[in-house]
């Protein structure tokens, strides 16, 4: 048998990277109710210093999950709202029992599409398609700022149902009379402009989520295409993944 390899020495920054990294999961996934667990119980179940503990709540304290104040302790400051990947839903279906979701409709019109979205969307050049642009909250909490183009014959008659409270998803099932059946899509990290920063009650610069999605019908037929810039404090994307993926495309 061959030798065990030496141990490598990690900075202390590492290992506080390493503990805020598993603390950030227990946060979200709710393991703590309010207050988190002292410094000296966190070093002894991370097998980490109190100064890297010191550290990762630092981090973790810079990202808003939590505060710290003498005498309180670290106390959970935001949780965030988990978003799937893995199954076609609307943001009304996702976050269902967490309140009212509910829609600002701030553009709903025809327009000429671009080239791009044409091609896209299977439509010729030219083509005209509908466009939404929805800024979406969950009570009063401004979560995600959705831009829509829908193909002409279904989107004319989502212009007449009611935006403000539906997901398009909703209404596109309803008004073609199908189920919707997959979904492209890419997601990527972007810093958000100072336009979006202040539409989403952000600080310019923070970090969001672009969700780019192209849905089709269950007869293969895409319908919706859509960008969606989702506030990165407040919603983390989940899913589970399978070995079984022959191949792999950037889309």
């Amino acid at each position: 048998m061959g030798a065990e390899p030496a141990p490598v020495r990690q900075l202390r920054a590492d290992q506080a990277r390493r503990v805020a990294d598993v603390l950030r999961h227990q946060i979200h996934a709710g393991a703590f109710d309010e207050v988190l667990p002292t410094e000296q119980q966190l070093a002894t179940e991370h097998s980490a210093s109190r100064n890297t503990v010191r550290e990762a709540l630092a981090l973790l304290k810079d990202e808003g999950l939590i505060d710290r104040a003498p005498k309180v302790g670290t106390r959970v400051a935001t949780r965030k709202y988990d978003h799937g990947l893995d199954a076609l839903l609307g943001l009304q279906e996702t976050l269902k029992g967490h309140g009212t979701v509910r829609n600002e409709v701030r553009a709903a019109q025809l327009i000429t599409a671009p080239p791009a979205v044409a091609r896209r969307l299977g439509l010729e050049l030219g083509q005209r398609v509908v466009y939404l642009e929805r800024l979406r909250y969950l009570a009063d909490l401004p979560l995600s700022l959705d831009l829509t183009y829908l193909v002409p014959d279904i989107g004319a008659e989502v212009l007449a149902d009611d935006l403000e409270n539906t997901d398009i998803f909703v209404l596109l099932e309803k008004i073609s009379g199908r189920s919707l059946g997959r979904a492209d899509l890419a997601l990527e990290a972007i810093a958000a402009d100072p336009h979006t920063a202040s539409t989403l009650d952000t600080p310019d610069g923070a970090p969001l989520l672009m969700l780019e999605r192209l849905t089709r019908l269950d007869d293969g037929r895409p319908v919706d295409l859509e960008y969606i810039r989702m506030r990165g404090d407040r919603i983390t994307m989940r899913g589970s993944l399978s070995r079984g993926a022959s191949e792999w495309k950037v889309l």
